[in-house]
C-alpha cells in the first residue's frame, strides 16, 4: 500500500539511516512518538497511553490476549482512580496515589493474589513509561508485593471427567461443539487462549496431534486422545461447507466458532465450561484452567513423567509443572488416612 510521507505525520529522518535501524528499534521510536503526542494535558491522554502499552505487549512481548485483558481492566482502572484525585498525567503520579490506589481495592474486597497481579502490572507499565521516558522516576518500585502461599490447584477427580464429558448433548449442533471443546481441553491440557486459536488446519487427525500456539507465540504439537478426535470428527461434520460470503481455505477457519465464521472469544468458553463443572462439582473455581489441572494431575497420577507433562503442558520451567506432583502428593496423604487403621 503507496502512501506520500509527507501525509505521514512523523519526525524527518535521514532516509539512508532508515535503513540500518532494525525494525525492532523503528517500532520502539515510533511507539515512542505517540506516547509522547499523547502525553499533553487532555481528558483521554492517559487512555492513550494505556493502549500504547497493550499494543507494545501484543506485538513487542507477544503476550497473550487474556493477560492483555486483564492489564487493560487494572490500568483503566487505576487512570480513573487517579482522574477523582485530580491527576491527570503518568508524571504527575506518585507514590502516594498508587499506595492510596491499591488501598482502594483493599477495601473493594479484592484479595491477596489479586492485589498481587495487579501491582505485577503496575510496576511492569511504570517501568515501560520509564524506558520510553515518559515519566522521571518510578513511583511503582516502593510497592510491596503481599505474601500469596502456594495454592493448590483445583482439579477434578476421574469420576466427575466422566460424568462432565457424558453431559454435552451430541445430536445437536452445540452439543457436539460443547462435547469437542471438552474433550480436546481434558485430553490435550491446553490453555483457554491455545483452544480459542486453534484453526481446522492445525488438527492432524489421521496422526492424532495438534499445533497449539502457547505464551509468547511458541508452537507445539500435542498429541490429542481418540474420545477427543471422535468429538471433534463429528463436530466438524456439522460444519463441512463454508457459509455465503465466506472466502478464505477451510483450514484457516477457527476451528471453534461462535457463529458461522467468528471464533469463539474468551468469555464464551469460559460460560460454557463453568456451566458444564457446574453440573459434577461444587468446587469454587470452575474455569478452563480447571480441566488443564485435571489433565496434568491424572496424567501424573497414572505415572506420566514429570518432564513429559513439563512439555505437554507447554511449560518453560519444570518448577512450574512441580506443583501438581503437590497435589498428588495430597491425594496420596487423604487416600492413606482415610484407609490405613493407625493413621
Amino acid at each position: 500500500m503507496s502512501m506520500s510521507l509527507q501525509n505521514i505525520h512523523r519526525p524527518k529522518v535521514n532516509i539512508l539511516f532508515v535503513h540500518h535501524v532494525s525494525r525492532k528499534s523503528f517500532r520502539q521510536k515510533w511507539s515512542r512518538q505517540r506516547l509522547e503526542e499523547a502525553q499533553p494535558r487532555t481528558d483521554k491522554a492517559m487512555e492513550k497511553i494505556v493502549r500504547t502499552y497493550l499494543e507494545y505487549l501484543e506485538i513487542e512481548r507477544n503476550y497473550s490476549s487474556h493477560t492483555i485483558l486483564s492489564y487493560e481492566t487494572d490500568l483503566l482502572n487505576l487512570v480513573q482512580f487517579l482522574r477523582r484525585e485530580g491527576i491527570d498525567t503518568f508524571h504527575s503520579a506518585h507514590k502516594e496515589s498508587l499506595r492510596a490506589w491499591i488501598g482502594s481495592l483493599i477495601d473493594e474486597g479484592f484479595g491477596q493474589r489479586s492485589i498481587a497481579r495487579k501491582i505485577a502490572a503496575l510496576r511492569s507499565f511504570f517501568k515501560y513509561l520509564r524506558r520510553q521516558k515518559i515519566i522521571d522516576g518510578n513511583p511503582a518500585l516502593v510497592l510491596i508485593t503481599p505474601k500469596v502461599g502456594k495454592r493448590l490447584p483445583s482439579f477434578l477427580d476421574e469420576d466427575s471427567i466422566e460424568r462432565l464429558l457424558s453431559i454435552p448433548e451430541r445430536t445437536t449442533k452445540e452439543g457436539k461443539r460443547d462435547a469437542a471443546i471438552l474433550e480436546l481441553f481434558y485430553s490435550t491440557g491446553i490453555r483457554l487462549s491455545e483452544l480459542i486459536n486453534l484453526n481446522i488446519g492445525d488438527l492432524k487427525q489421521e496422526e492424532g496431534i495438534i499445533k497449539v500456539r502457547g505464551k509468547g507465540r511458541k508452537e507445539r504439537i500435542v498429541p490429542v486422545g481418540r474420545k477427543a478426535l471422535a468429538a471433534i470428527h463429528e463436530y466438524l461434520q456439522e460444519k463441512n461447507t463454508l457459509p455465503v460470503g465466506i472466502r478464505e481455505p477451510r483450514n484457516e477457519r477457527p476451528l471453534f466458532e461462535i457463529k458461522e465464521s467468528r471464533r469463539m472469544y474468551p468469555q464464551a468458553v469460559g460460560r460454557l465450561v463453568r456451566k458444564y463443572i457446574g453440573r459434577v462439582s461444587e468446587i469454587e473455581k470452575k474455569s478452563p484452567h480447571v480441566l488443564r489441572h485435571s489433565f496434568a494431575t491424572h496424567m501424573l497420577n497414572h505415572g506420566a513423567d514429570l518432564r513429559a507433562v513439563k512439555e505437554l503442558l507447554g511449560h518453560e520451567s519444570l518448577s512450574t509443572t512441580q506443583v501438581y506432583t503437590h497435589v498428588s502428593s495430597a491425594r496420596m496423604k487423604k487416600v492413606y488416612e482415610d484407609a490405613h487403621p493407625k493413621a
